[in-house]
């Protein structure tokens, strides 16, 4: 070896020990075991990079209730929406090889894409689908695409009917499917998937072993965790869900030693200064102070950029049907945190804040704690499906008789709706949602409970309601599944005659 680069290692190395040299490991370690258990979290895994280098690599907890595997610094997890800088890195590529520019419109690539009105379908750019102002609502248009079998093209084609929710670059609505165009324009430029590009541009030349974008490839690497749903208190394991198809809004599965290299090369990489540049500005309040002494916060492209004591914060969340996650960066200090777990009630800001506040030098809090207590007081607030259930009517009956009900519905958004009969009871099923189908159970009047035939991460409890004219004639349906994440009431579908 030249003598000259091996005095530079040596000389890199004692960097790195003193600036983590007043980072006590093992506190941090015996703070992340009991985080895991206090919150109850199946299993998570922890990742520390700093100056170049992962300082910090471990897991707790286990891969799977009931057993007794325990994940570690390759354990794989979904990182769902953390995926979307792999996106926006390799639009930014593309711009850097000349392929395409930020405010080129969609449409040049996507003929037809359209969106609520025909001037926004015509002057949305590539850099508006990254961060958000498109107009429409939060996670508007998810329950187009989560478990279907619809195809990237097929969804865009359904967004032109999704009301939008504000104005034209006039506010902040986290839009999925903004993301699934942009993979389809990564399609259409480079003539290969989102997942091609994503491994031949990131996972190759970073040397992200074990990452995958397609569960075909999560046995072959084995080591990976179970996701888990959360019902009446207790973890229940699910399947992976495929999320190939829309890879391009949460469709990576990595460890945080992976995650770790991945923040490395972001916080070394020149692209970086047009994602990491604020484009939707969020609300902040400049007169209440607050603990992090934010003063600015928003969205680049598929960063979310806030200050925080002072230094520029990067970050991310992630949520996967059973799979929570977070990434966070401050790049002048060479520092980053991911962690990945494999259930819902995950604590990724405790370990985040308390990775960030021992490396900074704050004042020490328990962070844990203090969440803890905010978490359940939101879950017990939340009084959505309870107060459904106070208001149910007993001892009513159905108008029609059963066989009344039965029919086909159809959504502009999504497609078929069938509510057929089967063993004296109504059945639902989803076209292109094999995994929604259920069994409807008479609730009250002409309103019947949801009861899925598989559980579900992110909603439980549900119910449709049959429209009908002062006549008896069904004439649609109302979907009412009280949840954060997957809105069926964007649904509105209309019964075929």
């Amino acid at each position: 070896m030249n003598k000259t680069i091996l005095l530079f290692i040596i000389f890199l190395s004692v960097i790195i020990s003193a600036s983590s040299q007043n980072v006590d490991f093992e506190k941090l370690d015996t703070y992340f075991g009991k985080t895991s258990t206090d919150w109850g979290i199946p299993g998570m895994s922890v990742g520390i990079v700093k100056d170049g280098e992962i300082v910090f690599s471990k897991g707790y907890g286990v891969l799977e209730v009931g057993k007794p595997e325990k994940p570690d610094g390759n354990t794989l997890y979904a990182i769902a929406s953390n995926s979307k800088a792999f996106t926006s890195a390799i639009i930014a590529m593309l711009v850097q090889e000349g392929k395409l520019n930020w405010d080129d419109k969609v449409q040049k690539y996507l003929p037809y894409f359209e969106l609520y009105d025909p001037f926004v379908s015509r002057e949305t750019t590539i850099k508006d689908l990254l961060c958000h102002r498109v107009g429409l609502g939060t996670f508007s248009g998810d329950v187009i695409w989560y478990k279907s079998n619809l195809t990237s093209e097929e969804i865009i084609k359904r967004l032109k009917y999704l009301p939008n929710k504000f104005n034209f670059r006039d506010g902040y609505g986290y839009s999925n499917v903004m993301y699934i165009t942009a993979g389809e324009v990564i399609k259409k430029v480079t003539g290969k998937t989102w997942g091609e590009n994503v491994q031949e541009r990131i996972l190759d030349p970073i040397n992200m072993k074990r990452t995958v974008y397609s569960l075909s490839k999560l046995d072959e690497k084995g080591n990976f965790a179970t996701p888990h749903a959360f019902e009446e208190e207790k973890n229940i394991p699910i399947p992976y869900v495929d999320w190939e198809e829309i890879g391009a809004l949460g469709g990576i599965i990595s460890s945080v030693n992976d995650m770790g290299k991945w923040m490395i090369f972001n916080m070394n990489a020149q692209f970086v200064i047009r994602l990491w540049n604020l484009h939707n500005p969020m609300l902040v309040d400049p007169t209440k102070p607050n603990e992090f002494q934010t003063h600015f916060t928003g969205y680049g492209l598929g960063w979310k950029l806030s200050d925080l004591h002072g230094k520029l914060s990067v970050s991310h969340g992630g949520g996967y049907d059973g799979m929570i996650s977070s990434v966070t960066m401050i790049p002048e200090e060479k520092l980053g945190v991911v962690v990945l777990t494999n259930g819902m009630n995950a604590p990724t800001g405790v370990v985040t804040n308390y990775v960030l506040a021992a490396f900074l030098g704050l004042e020490e809090k328990d962070w844990s704690a203090q969440m803890l207590e905010q978490s359940k007081k939101r879950q017990a607030g939340d009084k959505r499906i309870s107060d459904r259930m106070e208001k149910r009517v007993a001892g009513t009956n159905p108008s029609l008789p059963l066989e009344k009900y039965t029919g086909v519905y159809n959504s502009l958004i999504y497609g078929k709706i069938e509510v057929k009969p089967e063993n004296g009871k109504l059945r639902l099923y989803f076209e292109h949602t094999p995994d929604l189908s259920a069994t409807l159970e008479h609730w009250h009047y002409d309103v019947w409970q949801i009861n899925w035939d598989k559980t579900q991460a992110w909603f439980t409890f549900g119910t449709v309601k049959f429209n009908m004219t002062n006549n008896l004639e069904i004439t649609g349906l109302d979907f009412d599944v009280p949840n954060d994440d997957i809105f069926f009431e964007e649904l509105k579908p209309v019964r075929l005659n």
